[in-house]
């Protein structure tokens, strides 16, 4: 590679060294390794980075049907009927929660990742671009044991996928870079360096998280945290915050771990994990010596079950395991996820320490059963309300109980909307009250020209439906769902 010798001067200065250290580097050949290294430790600026990795960086907008079972509905038309928001119910009997989180594409064919916790009992999962495009996704598996979630999206376009780093090779100190939705402003760049890895927050049995004092907010979660090179390093996931918001002490999942998650949430929809069948505890300098040890080391075995796969590899409680699989294990969780992500089937080699003599076991892994954490499938709220259109409106007169309830304009006519079904259309948009007056520019008088215009209007193109809501015109899309 040929190397201008100005531009590296210049450069070198810049970056404050000396013009006897610029010489003497460039007499010993220094000058690639040199530039590269100072620019990797004090990179001048993100921008060019940032334009290229935004396009493979998408917001995740969520919604859940929440029905209040045992809370008091007070009727329409009640003095008590303002006290229905107060405990937590629309006019419908219902309300819906939301959640906005960020994710990454990692493939041309539109598989996402994100945080278990940000679509977690979704009922609808949308992802959108920053160039505007949004997509309905599809859930293809998650794990809450590490916060991992894994989404599909589809379009005839490859989409802009991004890679994963090798997270064992970032060093604390090393540049990164968050991009994401903090509080659903969508696009957001902050840069930061490792501060640390292997942090144990106490989320889970497989904590091991990078922190990083790239600035991460709520909206952030489920983004990811980049190389200078551009590749995923972290998967941003919790903040430790006496207030809410980013004091510079952020954790991400490390990309070794959730790779391992994502290929076996694509492939089989869920996550299959090693189970030794043993309970363990760390090891301090006194107990590092009654096992003939100079310095901690290890965990010790403190049960076994029955008929585990420890139990037939012959471990016994008091055991020292010093190495699995050839690693040198120093902690308890350090083995919880060695033994996780561990081939199942296949023989390990275990070393131990027992009363102070070493042997070697091998230890054939089984899956671990987990308990089934499916959410019932029950359904409340029927599909679509009786008497709603395609669009999940149900249509009433204007009354004029309902010009004073709605304070509707006595020369408003039009179609008067009292539900709102939540899995259709319309909602999200119109809302209970709201006059409909037009429909593409069509005049509506009646609830029954309203539903004549939806029919004949309807189709695979959005319907421009202007509505009278608190006084004031405003207008809105409707498009049926494919």
């Amino acid at each position: 590679m040929a190397l201008n010798r100005p531009f590296v001067f210049g450069s070198l200065l810049a970056l404050g060294l000396s013009a006897s250290a610029v010489a003497q580097a460039q007499n010993k050949g220094e000058e690639l390794s040199g530039v590269l290294a100072a620019m990797r430790a004090s990179p001048d600026g993100f921008s060019e980075l940032s334009k290229r990795l935004m396009p493979s960086v998408v917001n995740i907008s969520t919604s859940q049907r929440v029905i209040q079972a045992g809370l008091p509905e007070f009727p329409q038309g009640s003095p008590m009927e303002r006290f229905n928001d107060l405990f937590g119910r629309d006019d419908d009997g219902f309300r819906r929660t939301s959640s906005l989180g960020s994710g990454f594409v990692i493939s041309e064919e539109g598989y996402i990742v994100t945080n278990n916790h940000v679509i977690e009992g979704a009922d609808e999962i949308e992802v959108g671009f920053a160039d505007g495009r949004t997509y309905p996704a599809e859930l293809i598996g998650r794990d809450p044991e590490t916060d991992i979630a894994v989404l599909k999206i589809e379009s005839a376009q490859p989409f802009p996928a991004v890679k994963f780093a090798d997270s064992d090779a970032a060093e604390v100190g090393d540049w990164v870079i968050a991009i994401g939705n903090p509080f659903g402003l969508g696009g957001s760049v902050s840069a930061g360096i490792i501060s640390a890895r292997s942090r144990d927050i106490n989320a889970g049995s497989y904590d091991d998280f990078i922190q990083t004092d790239a600035a991460i907010n709520r909206g952030n979660s489920g983004g990811p945290l980049f190389t200078l090179e551009g590749d995923v390093v972290g998967v941003n996931t919790a903040i430790i915050s006496p207030t809410g918001g980013s004091v510079g002490i952020g954790f991400s999942v490390p990309s070794n771990l959730a790779s391992i998650i994502v290929d076996q949430l694509i492939d089989e929809g869920r996550v299959r994990r090693g189970w030794l069948g043993v309970n363990i505890q760390s090891v301090d300098a006194a107990l590092a010596k009654t096992y003939g040890l100079t310095t901690p080391a290890g965990v010790i075995v403190t049960s076994v079950e029955d008929d585990s796969p420890g139990d037939d590899a012959g471990l016994r409680v008091g055991d020292l395991i010093l190495r699995f699989d050839g690693e040198l294990i120093s902690e308890t969780r350090q083995l919880s996820r060695r033994v996780a992500e561990a081939e199942l089937g296949e023989a390990i080699k275990v070393n131990i320490i027992r009363e102070t003599n070493r042997r070697e076991l091998t230890v054939t892994l089984r899956e671990r059963e987990t308990e089934n954490t499916e959410e019932p499938e029950t359904d409340p709220t029927p599909p679509i309300f009786v008497g709603a259109n395609d669009y999940g409106l149900k249509l009433i007169e204007v009354s004029e109980d309902a010009r004073r309830r709605w304070r509707i304009p006595a020369p408003v006519k039009g179609a008067l909307v009292d539900m709102v079904d939540p899995d259709g259309p319309a909602y999200g948009q119109l809302e209970k009250g709201d006059v409909i007056t037009e429909i593409n520019f069509k005049p509506v008088r009646t609830p029954v020209e309203a539903d004549k215009l939806f029919e004949s209007e309807g189709g695979s193109d959005p319907l421009l439906v202007k509505v009278m809501r608190h006084g004031r015109y405003s207008f809105f899309a409707l498009e049926l769902e494919a």
